[in-house]
């Protein structure tokens, strides 16, 4: 049946609604009852609702009059008392597998694409067979689905669309179900098994913890062919590496760096084709021909271009293999991986709490301020040589306005008599005061500023505070001699005291650098800094209430 054939049959208003809603033929199948009652609520919509039901589904049009129930509420009369057909992965087929007097959604999931099968057991159905006993009685409420139960469900439930979407579906790139299709499926199971509903209250929909638990096990399903996995917690502890860098003039192998041939075909790379995981961007990169589409739908996929990437990242390894790295060899090879390198660390093969150690790991060049300052440039402006120093002297030019701005707003303290460092620490402490956000600190943190940064006292020890410190976003930390930029409980990078009216660029550079989200609590600074200093687009939907409050007062103060 059409689009148009389907919305023949309705009247102009519900035909009106749906156009508005951008509901398609193929959507208008998955909706479920919650989803029809959002689109026409109230009681003066009651047949509206009841004729889409009945149109989207037909075979449930039949009622029992034994057990009477609205068709809006999607239930049916299923006449036959056949026992269920069961295949070999226990999924039921479409006739009925309920008492004769007892209204039976349908087990067959019909979306665009493939056709899902819902799951079903003689456990399940003994369980679902006495959920609805015990209703008639007024007493559902009690009967649950047991812990191990649930999981056989998800877990076979998710086996079983994987299966049928492979063997339905013949496009390589498409093995594993959608978020829309695990959302219809969580609706409809919550359906046929009304006991995994989730408690009145705890969300808007009732599928919702199912969906959840049915994207998990997808999660676990994908894992192997992903890069090395998550652990809890990000910034967890590494062994520090010591880099100490320097000009070097040739690697091991005699070749200088100095005059690396980027076009060169002299060492070209084999890329590793096997399933195995890796944590490595060399064999993230040889996974972007298969994987291009959902990484970066603008990459090319062409495969010498991909050898090309694998080599550019393997001949930065070895440059770093040196004692003293040539700086210009390494940002010229991070200019050349530049495409791979991002779509390993912006992809979902590194999870937020596992992606700084990773992508240090796998980039020890990011230790280095010059080497994150200049992946900012790549990645906000990369066609601009000078845009690190147009950004510095932006930041100069904000700060300058800020001094006024905080002694305005009350929140800094007059730099008269503070010296360079002292200046600088005034001003980190107050930035987050004068553009705060909705939400507060962790109570273990204190106050805002401590997401930004914190002075060290005499006897204290650094490695203490970073354990303590309930946060994993970059912070600078000082101390009597030097400062440092930590992430979680790792330090990463050092510089001199003298440079600490820059520490704020730093801190965003690694925020770009290892595609980092923003703390809550200082998220409106941060997004005020991206725009006015890092002059970078911010998203509609990142733009808070806060934000604009901020930023409208901001340049208010500031005459724009």
């Amino acid at each position: 049946m059409s689009e148009m054939g389907t919305f023949k049959k309705l009247d102009d208003t519900t035909f009106t609604i749906l156009k508005a809603a951008n509901i398609s033929e193929g959507l208008l199948h998955t909706l479920s009852r919650d989803d029809i009652r959002d689109l026409f609520p109230g009681p003066e919509h009651f047949l509206r609702r009841r004729s889409i039901w009945q149109m989207i589904h037909p075979e449930e049009q039949a009622s029992n009059s034994g057990h009477p129930q609205s068709l809006s509420d999607g239930s049916s009369a299923s006449p036959s008392n056949e026992p269920p057909q069961t295949n070999l992965q226990g999924a039921t087929s479409l006739k009925g597998a309920t008492p004769k007097k007892r209204a039976t959604p349908k087990k067959v999931l019909q979306l665009p694409r493939p056709e899902y099968v819902i799951y079903t057991d003689t456990e399940l159905e003994q369980v679902r067979k006495h959920y609805f006993e015990m209703k008639n009685i007024g007493r559902e409420g009690g009967c649950t689905l047991s812990k191990e139960l649930r999981c056989r469900l998800v877990r076979n439930t998710m086996t079983n669309m994987v299966s049928i979407l492979r063997a339905t579906v013949e496009a390589e790139d498409v093995r594993y179900p959608s978020k829309e299709e695990i959302t219809a499926m969580a609706k409809r199971l919550v359906e046929y098994y009304p006991m995994l509903q989730d408690k009145p209250g705890g969300s808007k929909h009732s599928w919702v913890t199912l969906f959840r638990q049915l994207y998990k096990r997808l999660q676990n399903i994908r894992s192997p062919q992903r890069t090395q996995g998550p652990t809890p917690e990000r910034g967890r502890r590494r062994k520090r590496r010591r880099i100490d860098f320097g000009t070097s003039s040739e690697q091991g192998d005699g070749t200088s760096t100095e005059e690396y041939d980027a076009d060169s075909s002299a060492s070209t790379v084999i890329l590793d084709a096997s399933p195995a995981r890796s944590s490595t961007p060399e064999k993230a990169t040889a996974k972007l021909q298969n994987l291009s589409d959902r990484i970066d739908e603008n990459r090319s996929t062409d495969q010498d271009s991909q050898q090309a990437q694998a080599r550019h990242y393997r001949t930065l390894q070895e440059v770093y293999k040196r004692p003293k790295p040539n700086k210009d060899a390494v940002a010229q090879l991070l200019d050349l991986e530049f495409e791979a390198r991002r779509a390993f660390i912006d992809s979902d093969t590194l999870k937020d709490q596992d992606r700084p150690a990773k992508i240090i790991e796998a980039y020890p060049c990011f230790r280095d301020l010059n080497h994150v300052l200049g992946e900012l440039c790549r990645i906000v402006s990369k066609d601009n040589t000078a845009y690190i120093k147009e950004v510095k002297e932006r930041w100069d030019t904000f700060q300058s306005q800020a001094v006024f701005y905080g002694i305005m707003k009350k929140v800094m303290k007059p730099p008269m008599t503070f010296n360079t460092e002292e200046r600088a620490i005034n001003m980190l402490k107050s930035l987050p005061a004068m553009f705060p956000s909705a939400v507060a600190p962790p109570k273990k943190l204190g106050r805002e500023s401590e997401a930004l940064l914190h002075v060290l006292m005499p006897s204290e020890d650094p490695n203490t505070y970073l354990q303590r410190r309930p946060l994993s976003c970059p912070v600078l930390i000082v101390d009597k001699e030097n400062c440092m930029v930590a992430i979680g409980t790792t330090p990463v990078a050092t510089f001199p005291k003298n440079h600490l009216h820059e520490g704020a660029l730093y801190l965003m550079a690694y925020y770009y650098a290892l595609h980092m989200t923003y703390p809550k609590c200082i998220a409106t600074l941060l997004s005020v800094l991206q725009t006015e200093v890092l002059q970078d687009e911010i998203h509609e939907r990142d733009t808070t209430s806060s934000y604009r409050k901020a930023m409208a007062e901001w340049k208010k103060f500031i005459g724009e």
